[in-house]
């Protein structure tokens, strides 16, 4: 009897070590699965922070958050091409200020003036053929303007030139008449 419950003995101490790794096991597996549902959490809440609330307003599930994260994405895409098209155009539109699609008609204009509003006055983009530079200074001296900034580039071997004024009295300038003057300007 003794050899009979030594043999029992021995076969339960062995499933109890079984038990004991399987039960190992199963902690370490349950862990492993606590921190991966920690970490879908916390980035399902990154994601919710990031989304304007228009897109997450009253949704509480995961699944119709993502489906928000993904419409947000592209009502952004849309709107990147939308600004895309637009930045097309207003390219094509400065373009065509600038250039004709006939390169003798280019070469042909004496002067082509641009003026527009910009944070200290007004912004003055010249593209001149023989006039002096000091008679376009002088042009915008007589009219009250005083030059704060100048940038000078070559476009398509044309001088263009930038010019940023300050406008003494803006409701008594005349940016029409100035823009006529300097694209009439002569040597």
């Amino acid at each position: 009897m003794n050899n009979f419950q030594e043999k029992k003995r021995r076969r339960s101490k062995t499933p109890r070590v079984c038990n004991n790794e399987e039960n190992m096991e199963k902690l370490v597996h349950k862990e492993i699965e606590k921190r991966r549902r920690q970490e879908m959490a916390s980035l399902y809440a990154s994601l919710r922070s990031l989304l304007p609330l228009e897109f997450i307003q009253g949704k509480r599930s995961t699944s119709d958050q993502v489906k928000g994260a993904v419409n947000y994405i592209d009502y952004l895409q849309r709107n990147i091409k939308d600004i895309n098209s637009k930045r097309d155009d207003l390219v094509l539109l400065s373009g065509r200020s600038f250039r004709s699609s006939n390169e003798q008609e280019w070469n042909e204009i004496s002067n082509h003036v641009v003026i527009r509003p910009c944070l200290v006055g007004i912004e003055i983009v010249l593209s001149i053929l023989q006039t002096p530079f000091s008679s376009v200074l002088q042009v915008l001296r007589e009219h009250g303007l005083y030059v704060l900034g100048y940038i000078c580039s070559s476009v398509n071997d044309r001088l263009i030139h930038t010019l940023q004024a300050e406008v003494q009295y803006l409701e008594l300038t005349n940016f029409t008449a100035i823009e006529a003057l300097l694209t009439l300007l002569r040597i």
